[in-house]
């Protein structure tokens, strides 16, 4: 029911029911792809990766003029990414204007059964623009100088480092945690870790003094390194990165083999028709391939990683099943 408050001279009833009658139509009778502006959902707050992604793509989808107008960015913060991909699948399962942001966060929880029922066949994968890597970092004040300082101050007392992280508990920046401390020798399960919606409150959690150690990614720490209030101690990347973390050992480096590669990429509503992902997955590619993009991603730090359509999403298959194996190794899932 259409409810309408009047103005100025009152409206006949009748005539009030038919204009609502003749709005409902108007709106019902639009297709999907012009009724409105195209919307890019992130799962958590303004601050982190998922954040960043949207504000990122829709910025360049505006510039080359891909886009039906500004492509405005919502925050949908909660359950590691669950409210968002919920409401995705139940109350706009068809809606083509919408493009929601994920990365391995998103596959991890879908292969820890942690949506529920909902499973990573209930959406669309369209493609991943770029890539980073996890990090580890303490405050500029902290007693640790390596990750060695860490590592043994932790093995004495697993419960006196505190960390947290922008996923929720068992999501990507507690996995990353998890398997560091398993690798080397700590017991995972005595790992104390506190969830914040995004990467922006998790380190003003860390900078206030509520934690010891954060998990993040890159991007996320490189002004509060360059402004001296973050040190980090090291990165989860296969081999040392460029820019103002170029000085920071891997974790290969100091003997645990573990790496983390977060790529920046999206999904859409499972139900849209074949035509509306395909226009998606050109909209995607058309970013991918352009110089606005290019210069978006090296502003954001973001390495080179681009996948798209069913390569895409053969890529999240897989990666749920390696997700799955590797929840069941440190005992998060049977």
């Amino acid at each position: 029911m259409i409810s309408r408050r009047g103005q100025g001279r009152s409206v006949p009833g009748r005539t009030l029911v038919r204009l609502g009658a003749l709005v409902f139509l108007l709106i019902a009778c639009q297709p999907n792809n012009v009724s409105r502006g195209w919307e890019c959902i992130a799962p958590a707050n303004a601050g982190g990766g998922w954040d960043l992604t949207c504000r990122s793509v829709g910025q360049v989808l505006s510039d080359l003029q891909l886009s039906p107008g500004l492509v405005r960015t919502t925050n949908v913060p909660g359950a590691g990414g669950g409210v968002a991909f919920a409401r995705t699948v139940a109350q706009r399962s068809d809606d083509s204007n919408v493009l929601v942001a994920a990365s391995p966060s998103t596959v991890l929880r879908l292969a820890q059964r942690q949506y529920g029922s909902l499973t990573e066949t209930d959406v669309r994968w369209v493609g991943a623009l770029g890539a980073e890597y996890g990090v580890l970092a303490v405050a500029a004040d902290a007693p640790w100088q390596t990750l060695d300082d860490l590592l043994d101050a932790w093995r004495r007392d697993p419960g006196s480092v505190v960390v947290s992280g922008g996923s929720a508990v068992a999501g990507q920046d507690h996995m990353k945690v998890l398997l560091l401390a398993h690798r080397s020798g700590i017991d995972p399960r005595r790992i104390r870790y506190v969830p914040f919606d995004g990467g922006g409150e998790a380190m003003t959690a860390l900078l206030g003094g509520f934690v010891q150690l954060f998990s993040g990614e890159a991007s996320e720490v490189e002004g509060q390194v360059a402004a001296g209030r973050l040190r980090v101690l090291v990165t989860l990347a296969p081999q040392r990165m460029e820019g103002p973390l170029a000085d920071v050992p891997t974790a290969i480096e100091s003997g645990v083999d573990v790496t983390w590669v977060t790529w920046r990429g999206f999904y859409v509503p499972g139900e849209i028709t074949d035509a509306e992902y395909v226009r998606w997955v050109d909209v995607i590619e058309q970013v991918g391939r352009s110089a606005e993009w290019e210069e978006a991603r090296r502003t954001n730090r973001l390495q080179p990683f681009f996948l798209t359509g069913t390569d895409f999403a053969d890529f999240v298959e897989r990666q749920v099943r390696d997700f799955r194996d590797m929840s069941r190794e440190i005992g998060l899932i049977e």
